[in-house]
């Protein structure tokens, strides 16, 4: 089990949370069946499992604790379904996330289609317990489960032109409502360059708290980059595409002025409607310190060596 996290010169210690299905049965299926059958084959209630301690992660450098589950499935930024925090997991409820094919190709030697469940099934789980910084300046610290982009990537055999990835996700306004909205551009996209998506942080996240992910929180995959702001992790994707050329990504092509292409939390570069040198966790009354890369400068800061942060932000 891989469990990365930020580092730094202080001590940090998460508080324990009980775990709600047995882990070495429950990422051990996962890998051979998917995540649905490995829920299902556990056959425990939460009520049943004793508590066991999450992995601890160390040089880490504020006191956290993980953002509790009814927290991360409640508290969220979706507007396919609508612009409501608080109602997103209402007006998701009723979404459907199987079959969900998911096509990849472009610039690759090894394209494919291939259902969601199957993907995740093909490439072993992983714990990561990673901070989440939205650029409206909230922040949580979430458990996710999933598997490094580079696993996948490096099956598909990128071809040498490949500089740039594209995600796009569902485009579907019966299903979502938020996108019978003519004030945005749908389907909304997102891209990385090559490099930061063969970056073992990036991740292909499926689950939360060892459970499926829910509609809200970007069922049935997602992706996470823990040192980007949030709306970087591209949620429900149904396509991915190897491309040459910098792709257009949601919000940088509705204001580029506001939101960039690379999006990197950076508490030096403010936000034009708001400053980005401090945050509120959620849950939690008060503000922290934000931290470059979100705390991840020592395994991200030589991607943009020589770049200037504040012309490419």
């Amino acid at each position: 089990m891989n469990t990365a996290k930020p580092n730094s010169n202080q001590t940090e210690t998460i508080t324990p949370e009980p775990l709600f299905f047995n882990r070495r049965k429950f990422l051990r299926l996962s890998a051979m069946f998917g995540t649905a059958f490995a829920l299902a084959a556990c056959g425990v209630k939460p009520t049943e499992v004793p508590p066991t301690p999450r992995p601890t992660p160390t040089e880490v450098n504020l006191a956290e604790e993980l953002t509790i589950e009814d927290r991360i499935n409640n508290f969220n930024n979706f507007y396919e379904f609508t612009v409501s925090k608080s109602d997103v997991a209402k007006q998701a409820a009723n979404f459907k996330t199987a079959p969900w094919p998911i096509e990849i190709g472009g610039l690759v030697g090894n394209p494919m289609t291939i259902d969601a469940s199957d993907l995740i099934a093909k490439y072993p789980a992983e714990e990561r317990i990673y901070r989440m910084r939205c650029v409206e300046t909230w922040s949580m610290v979430i458990p996710w489960y999933g598997f490094p982009l580079h696993k996948l990537l490096k099956d598909l055999a990128p071809l040498p032109e490949a500089k740039y990835i594209k995600f796009t996700t569902l485009l579907d306004p019966e299903q979502m409502p938020g996108q019978q909205s003519s004030s945005y551009l749908w389907p909304y996209t997102e891209g990385l360059r090559l490099d930061e998506a063969m970056h073992d942080l990036t991740l292909m996240a499926w689950g939360v708290y060892q459970k499926p992910l829910t509609p809200q929180v970007g069922a049935p995959i997602r992706l996470v980059v823990p040192w980007k702001y949030g709306f970087k992790s591209i949620k429900s994707i149904v396509k991915i595409e190897l491309t040459a050329e910098q792709p257009e990504t949601y919000w940088n092509k509705i204001n580029p002025r506001e939101y960039g292409f690379y999006a990197n939390v950076n508490p030096g570069v403010p936000h034009p409607r708001w400053s980005q040198s401090s945050e509120v966790r959620a849950g939690e009354t008060g503000h922290r310190e934000t931290l470059l890369f979100n705390g991840y400068g020592e395994e991200v800061a030589s991607l943009y060596e020589g770049m200037d942060l504040k012309v490419n932000y």
